[in-house]
């Protein structure tokens, strides 16, 4: 269920930037934002890729906090649950976001998942809201990648391979032509029907005139791709290689779909946060159970004052994980968006 609530007094401008209202209540209400309230909201790819770099940015530049998040699982391995606590400082907004997936043991089917992002004001101290973040994080990905791509890929690369059909599969392709406009061939490797289909779609749905090649032969579409993309989920035959790679290529880790052998045989390796590889990425160790040290992190590569890529036909690894921040600045977006259009619940929490 939806209401229109009309903003509250307390809303005053982000410093900064005077054309976005603030989106904060009251100290007795929630605002609630449900999957069909984000849904609804309109947001240009575009528009999400500026967000998030932003976002990375600010925290380059020492204004925002990003600690590393909390994980908890079980011996047997069924569920994970993750809590990261970060504050946006160009923003002023502290969050909150917890992430908890069930059935890792069990086909895609099966499987439950729950994310939420609560966000706070810390100009005026009061809530701003709570809401899913399934579409946050199906947004925020894939436009890391397209970043990651746009800095780190060879120059003059023309084609781009995905692996996976699921949610960060689905936006993948789309995100990397936003970025990188003159890729001309587009490659997927996936199983699922639905799942393919659904990237067909989202390709069309962008990019009208593009078509997409799915791919049976695995080692020799990583041979000719420039950038890799894998996306696919924990049961995923998918494992390319690092001898099948090209001069050149950029291997970006969403998910799962690349061997080990890719990052630690890799001439310059990039991450995100290189604690948060350390933390999630354990499934790519060698077999002592250790990671090779990143090279750079990314922040400073946007920032400019650190190198991407060094040489045309290095062969980079770059491991996509989710920093808090990236989740915070695009979470407000969609926050004051929602409240533009009269979006959500008004729940009395506290009293």
């Amino acid at each position: 269920m939806t209401g229109s609530t009309p903003p509250s007094p307390t809303e005053d401008r982000i410093p900064g930037s005077p054309a976005e209202p603030r989106t904060s209540g009251d100290d007795q209400h929630l605002r609630i934002l449900s999957t069909s309230d984000l849904a609804g909201i309109d947001i240009s790819l575009s528009d999400v890729i500026a967000t998030v770099e932003g976002a990375y940015r600010t925290l380059y530049a020492g204004e925002s906090d990003n600690p590393r998040k909390l994980t908890v699982k079980p011996k047997d391995g069924h569920s994970v649950s993750y809590a990261m606590l970060g504050r946006d400082g160009s923003r002023d907004v502290v969050a909150i976001k917890t992430s908890y997936k069930h059935g890792l043991d069990k086909g895609r089917e099966e499987q439950h998942y729950y994310t939420s992002l609560t966000l706070y004001d810390d100009v005026t101290g009061l809530p701003v809201a709570m809401m899913d973040c399934s579409r946050i994080g199906s947004l925020r990905t894939p436009a890391v990648s397209a970043l990651l791509a746009r800095e780190l890929a060879a120059p003059g690369a023309r084609s781009a391979l995905v692996v996976g059909t699921g949610t960060q599969g689905r936006l993948a392709l789309p995100f990397l032509l936003t970025a990188l406009p003159g890729l001309e061939r587009l490659m997927l490797s996936g199983t699922h029907p639905e799942g393919i289909q659904a990237v067909r779609d989202e390709l069309h749905r962008h990019f009208p005139g593009r078509e997409l090649e799915l791919v049976e032969d695995l080692r020799a579409a990583a041979g000719d791709a420039d950038v890799i993309v894998a996306t696919a989920g924990g049961h995923t035959p998918a494992a390319i290689e690092a001898d099948w790679l090209k001069p050149g290529a950029l291997s970006i880790l969403v998910g799962h779909g690349l061997a080990p052998s890719t990052l630690h045989r890799a001439d310059r390796v990039v991450a995100t946060s290189e604690a948060q590889m350390n933390v999630t990425g354990t499934d790519m160790a060698d077999a002592e159970g250790k990671l090779p040290a990143v090279d750079t992190e990314f922040p400073p590569v946007l920032a400019g004052v650190a190198a991407g890529r060094t040489g045309a036909e290095e062969r980079i690894f770059a491991y996509n994980s989710g920093l808090v921040v990236t989740d915070i600045a695009l979470g407000h977006r969609f926050a004051q968006l929602a409240l533009e259009q009269g979006l959500g619940t008004e729940v009395a929490v506290w009293r």
